[in-house]
């Protein structure tokens, strides 16, 4: 194992408090009426010198340690641009302030359903951003695109929303689900794992990554000894445990959401099993979630995709930089930033210089500016760079990394090769 020679920075901090964000109600605190500007499909100049920004966030249920934090950056964003001025608009020839509208889908697919609904046809919002995940983005989807609306997507990754007939969406702070595997086929190629075990959750986002997966792992002649999928409900993993320590596998990993994550790692624990080398995606995300539930020392030692701010981009040439990032959000809203409180600030850049270079404020000509400016810049995220046609992330792509302590009471991170 080799360590990454540029600075890694740990997050210690409790990350997400649900009372993250004043007015968390029906709407967050930048919206002050359910009415805005034309939509995308209409006239190309907004209303009252404003663009609506209209969004979807969970204050409870499955997704809301993750949607939270990502709700609280793109609000960030919106509170520095408006406090400047506003955003410097291209079609419009002039700064124009934010206005966010945000309604609380409670984590449940049903109900964003109706409210994305309502953000396009009821309050004609210019700009779409879709809440965290592929879940809760599974359904914004298919509504953008039967309205004709350009969809911002942070971190719903799942392959399948990136077709070459759809180009109403573009994946702001994530690659696609399907290449994050890359790097850990590579790792078990490279290390000589071949015998690993696979437990993913059947949902686009986790089941994509076990296709990539597997392909990889038979093209290098690796057949893992387990390989099963689980529904993403699932909160008891013991029995599932028990099964795939039967297989003697060299290596374990375990593809799912937050909660599955915690899930399994409780299992390990009251079971008392361990393997001799673990995998879990979330904790290279959302550490502080993390550490309140477990012990540094069983943290220590697990393998994750490590993002910022464990890893900080020293070529940044567009909006904040990590450091400041961070100070700026732990003095708006008390709270520690993590990966999705920067995927959420890295989205509003990205609406940013949409705006700042589309003609036009047609959902054709914002989504013609993002391939524009496609592979020109570096956010605190990294290198922001999609697929022209499908819209896919393709710049910002993920290693794998190994938890370590960072000797003062939480984690760090070691950059494997």
């Amino acid at each position: 194992m080799k360590k990454l020679k540029k600075t890694l920075v740990a997050t210690t901090a409790v990350a997400t408090t649900l009372a993250l964000i004043a007015g968390c109600g029906t709407s967050g605190s930048s919206n002050t009426s359910n009415t805005s500007g034309p939509s995308g499909t209409g006239s190309a100049t907004p209303a009252s010198n404003e663009i609506t920004v209209g969004t979807l966030y969970a204050s409870s249920g499955a997704y809301a340690t993750s949607s939270m934090p990502e709700y609280a950056g793109l609000k960030l964003w919106v509170d520095q641009v408006n406090a400047a001025g506003g955003v410097q608009v291209k079609a419009t020839g002039k700064k124009e302030k934010i206005k966010l509208i945000a309604y609380n889908d409670q984590s449940s697919v049903s109900t964003a359903t109706n409210l994305y609904n309502q953000l396009i046809t009821q309050n004609k919002v210019n700009i779409l951003v879709s809440d965290f995940g592929s879940v809760l983005t599974s359904v914004a989807v298919p509504i953008a695109q039967e309205n004709k609306m350009l969809l911002f997507d942070p971190t719903g990754s799942g392959a399948t929303f990136f077709t070459p007939n759809n180009p109403y969406i573009v994946l702001t702070a994530l690659p696609t689900s399907q290449i994050w595997p890359d790097s850990l086929a590579q790792y078990l190629t490279n290390h000589g794992i071949k015998h690993p075990a696979i437990l993913y959750c059947e949902n686009d986002f986790d089941q994509s990554q076990n296709t990539t997966l597997m392909q990889k792992l038979q093209a290098a002649g690796i057949t893992p000894v387990y390989d099963n999928g689980v529904a993403t409900s699932t909160s008891n993993y013991s029995v599932l445990v028990h099964d795939i320590a039967a297989k003697n596998p060299d290596m374990v990993m375990e593809l799912g959401y937050p909660n599955n994550d915690i899930a399994f790692l409780q299992a390990l624990q009251s079971t008392g099993t361990k393997f001799n080398k673990t995998f879990v995606i979330f904790p290279g995300q959302l550490p502080a979630l993390f550490e309140k539930d477990f012990p540094i020392s069983q943290l220590s030692g697990l393998y994750t995709y490590p993002t910022p701010p464990f890893i900080n981009y020293k070529n940044v040439n567009y909006g904040l930089t990590l450091p400041n990032f961070e100070s700026q959000y732990k003095s708006s809203t008390g709270q520690t930033a993590n990966f999705l409180s920067v995927a959420g600030y890295t989205t509003g850049l990205i609406v940013q210089k949409t705006l700042e270079t589309s003609t036009s404020l047609s959902q054709q000509d914002l989504r013609a500016a993002v391939n524009q400016f496609s592979g020109t810049i570096v956010t605190l995220d990294g290198p922001f760079k999609v697929d022209s046609t499908t819209g896919a992330q393709l710049g910002e792509t993920l290693p794998v990394g190994q938890l370590v302590s960072n000797g003062k009471g939480g984690l760090g991170v070691n950059i494997l090769k």
